[in-house]
């Protein structure tokens, strides 16, 4: 790539289109520490179960183009589905031993599609940093883990989610929530940071602050809930010690939309 010969900085935020503040966050964040930013817009159909949203996935090319052009994003890649998995493909990555819970249990073979799509859009894109929001967590650690363990030459950035101002995590799936569903959806984030004012009053059993989610997403009508763990924050194994790294997540459907969010859970400084 002349951009790399030319020892230019390249940042690549890898996207499924439907961009919204927490998407463009990313983006700033690459513009304030590359010298060209490159996004993919891509609704990668392998990560998605055959019950799950493919086809009703929200695309707004044009409006993500706009947004794009508004930020200075140099490179965009769209590709069809056909130039990603061309008749006869037959390769995938088996992902890290970190996709194996949560999602990997409530989504079998979603990581499987994520690790592979985005070790190809790493190969395509060979940028020197791609920037991921910490909303997707076990995401994250998934391509981290990835990039290490197969040696690839890229640096990983996590960046802070962007939430609602009440609350909400940011999310594309967040427009196919009802009226009285969006306020349902409320109780994750509170649950959230209910836990986090838990964990930072001395309340270390994960089982206590996971029943105490789980109370509050009930009083708030969410009956569908996929999961609500505390784990260690780098494995996301259960917590072994009180002292451990600690992140709560949680996974719920409300109505017919499934959500997730976390929370790193820390001391008070």
């Amino acid at each position: 790539m002349d951009l790399k010969r030319a020892g230019k900085r390249i940042g690549l935020v890898p996207t499924m289109g439907a961009l919204h503040e927490g998407h463009l966050s990313l983006v700033r964040a690459a513009r304030e520490t590359c010298d060209v930013v490159a996004a993919s817009i891509f609704v990668n159909p392998t990560q998605f179960g055959p019950t799950e949203d493919l086809d009703q996935y929200p695309r707004t090319f044009e409006q993500d183009l706009r947004a794009l052009a508004e930020l200075g994003v140099e490179l965009l890649y769209h590709p069809p589905s056909e130039e990603i998995y061309p008749p006869g493909f037959s390769t995938f990555v088996v992902p890290p031993r970190v996709a194996n819970d949560l999602e990997g249990q409530c989504r079998p073979g979603h990581f499987r599609g994520v690790a592979t799509v985005v070790l190809k859009l790493f190969q395509i894109l060979p940028a020197d940093v791609a920037f991921l929001g910490r909303k997707d967590y076990q995401q994250c650690l998934v391509v981290k883990d990835m990039v290490r363990d197969l040696q690839v030459p890229i640096q990983i950035q996590i960046c802070p989610t962007i939430r609602e101002q009440d609350g909400l995590a940011m999310s594309s799936r967040n427009r196919y929530l009802q009226s009285r569903e969006r306020s349902q959806a409320l109780a994750i984030s509170e649950s959230l940071q209910e836990a986090m004012s838990d964990y930072q009053a001395g309340e270390r059993d994960p089982t206590m602050l996971e029943l105490r989610a789980k109370e509050k997403l009930a009083a708030a009508g969410i009956d569908h809930v996929d999961y609500v763990a505390v784990r260690c924050a780098t494995t996301l194994e259960p917590l072994s010690r009180p002292d451990q790294p600690a992140v709560m997540l949680i996974a719920v459907k409300v109505g017919t939309t499934r959500l997730i969010d976390n929370q790193l859970l820390t001391a008070q400084d």
